[in-house]
């Protein structure tokens, strides 16, 4: 079966087909989920592809999924690295590497918060009061360390698994969640700030190769897969899998596997309908207004705006920034989402052509250089330059950290970039992902992301040897509607229902899936 998809995040010639076979597997559903497969044997759709070449090594790990904010992590705060300060919990336990330990009852409400939002974990969580799914599982993360991932790392262990946790994002982490996470028992290495040093630090640390073998990987960015594939291969022998949610990490496990340099079966959460329709768009939408307010205070109303890329993030992005005001303009490379953005009232036009005259430039292509030193040279006085997209290599920074070019730190996260002629640029996140470094991503849509990378590890674990081949899959249909209904609840919300003779005509279950493969949501 060929599966059709055009993630807009995905740009190049070399990314434009994808293949997807589907892949047989005949499991039976752990009973808890509640999910009936009736009449049909599930698939998780194998995803081969032709990508464009991607450096496996980055100077930090993105997403476009999870939150980060300022809680337990002021400006004010220590600056140093915490990593020959040794801590304790309250217990004695001392297997962590975090700024503050006695931040953790702040740290514990933030993470009671993000409970209340995050509906379908706490199902997962009851739905496991009788078995443990993930009994017996090791996992190792690497992901932004917030409220939100707090509540799902915690789910994992109420599910029966272990885990040890290091951050993908220099920035995102929020300290007093790290710290309320090691003191409930979760190793855990970050610490907002990080230095480049720190953070492959940080992620050695978290593999504790010497003492701990991991049998899970739930990455974020593909760093954690990329430290163990060369520097900790032999970890391998008894990793049953890969659950990866970012469109970076994404392309580097194909390439992996397009080498013959994947050893283990991986699942690509980032292509779900439940990751790509809700995190990407309805995260985007309400967070890229909250980190532009919390890091320059501006009006946006009236501002000309250009945003690159008109993919789910960047739809989510131009819909914000529209509904206050602002003049709107969008580049593309791929003509179908092109075509979307001027029937959506856009104007698509070329970077260089709009450069001289916009007050912000926001990035969302997933691709590198979308920015270079051509448009950044031509951008006007007090423009805001950002990064709404997975990898912070869409700015060309190298082109602005030369001799002639001065940098001024105004406040964390906020940078100035001062030409010769006085000129300014204003920075923020140095191109990093803003939404997580200075502001906050709601937890409902954080919710959806984290249930479907629990369920994908569920699957990945539990299944029998022998299912899934060392390649890369995708989550059955059935599994992101079963997702998406435990959140339907939440707005009191009643499905109708297909009849018996509607079933037939449409040739599906009146149980689901109730749309093909090959649909577009």
């Amino acid at each position: 079966m060929l599966r059709q998809q055009s993630p807009a995040s995905r740009r190049g010639a070399d990314m434009d087909k994808r293949e997807s076979r589907g892949n047989s597997v005949a499991s039976k559903q752990p009973h808890w989920t509640q999910i009936q497969f009736t009449d049909q044997k599930q698939e998780l759709h194998k995803r081969t592809s032709n990508t464009g070449h991607r450096s496996l090594s980055r100077s930090t790990s993105q997403c476009s999924t999870d939150s980060c904010g300022s809680v337990g992590s002021g400006s004010s705060e220590d600056e140093s690295s915490p990593r020959d300060k040794p801590q304790k919990t309250y217990e004695g336990l001392s297997d962590f590497c975090i700024k503050n330990i006695k931040q953790a009852e702040f740290g514990r409400r933030e993470i009671i918060i993000a409970q209340k939002e995050m509906p379908a974990l706490m199902v997962l969580r009851k739905g496991a009061a009788g078995e443990k799914p993930l009994a017996g599982a090791k996992v190792l993360g690497c992901t932004h360390i917030t409220a939100h991932t707090a509540v799902l790392i915690e789910t994992l262990s109420v599910l029966g698994a272990e885990c040890r946790w290091a951050a993908c994002n220099i920035f995102s982490t929020q300290n007093a969640v790290a710290a309320a996470l090691a003191e409930g028992g979760t190793p855990v290495f970050a610490w907002k700030g990080e230095s480049e040093d720190d953070y492959w630090w940080c992620i050695n640390q978290c593999v504790g190769a010497d003492t701990w073998q991991p049998n899970m990987i739930l990455d974020d960015g593909g760093d954690l897969t990329h430290w163990i594939h060369t520097k900790h291969p032999s970890l391998f022998k008894d990793i049953k899998g890969i659950v990866e949610e970012s469109v970076t990490g994404i392309h580097r496990l194909y390439q992996m596997s397009k080498a013959g340099g994947l050893f283990v079966p991986a699942i690509n959460v980032n292509d779900s309908v439940t990751k790509q329709k809700f995190d990407n768009l309805y995260s985007c939408r309400e967070s890229v207004l909250d980190g532009l307010k919390r890091t320059t205070g501006v009006m946006l109303g009236g501002k000309q705006v250009v945003v690159c890329g008109y993919g789910e993030v960047g739809k989510g992005c131009c819909a914000a920034l529209k509904a206050l005001g602002a003049v709107m303009y969008v580049t593309e490379v791929d003509p179908i989402c092109a075509l979307q953005a001027c029937m959506d009232g856009f104007r698509v036009v070329k970077l260089i052509e709009v450069a001289r005259q916009v007050d912000v430039v926001i990035t969302c292509t997933g691709n590198k250089n979308v920015v270079g030193r051509e448009h950044l040279d031509r951008m006007k006085d007090g423009c805001i330059l950002c990064n709404m997209g997975n990898s912070s290599s869409e700015i060309d920074l190298g082109s602005l950290r030369t001799a002639e070019l001065r940098w001024e730190r105004v406040r964390p996260q906020v940078d100035h970039v001062v030409w010769p002629n006085g000129k300014r640029i204003v920075l923020l996140a140095e191109g990093r992902l803003l939404n997580l470094s200075c502001s906050t991503v709601p937890s409902f849509v954080l919710s959806i992301t984290a249930t479907t990378q629990a369920l994908a590890l569920i699957e990945l674990y539990s299944a029998p040897e022998g299912r899934y081949k060392q390649d890369v899959y995708l989550l059955p249909k059935k599994m992101d509607e079963y997702v998406a209904n435990l959140h339907l609840p939440t707005f009191d919300a009643h499905l109708s229902e297909v009849t018996d003779e509607q079933a037939k005509y449409l040739s599906i279950s009146k149980h689901g899936p109730f749309k093909p493969n090959y649909y577009r949501y």
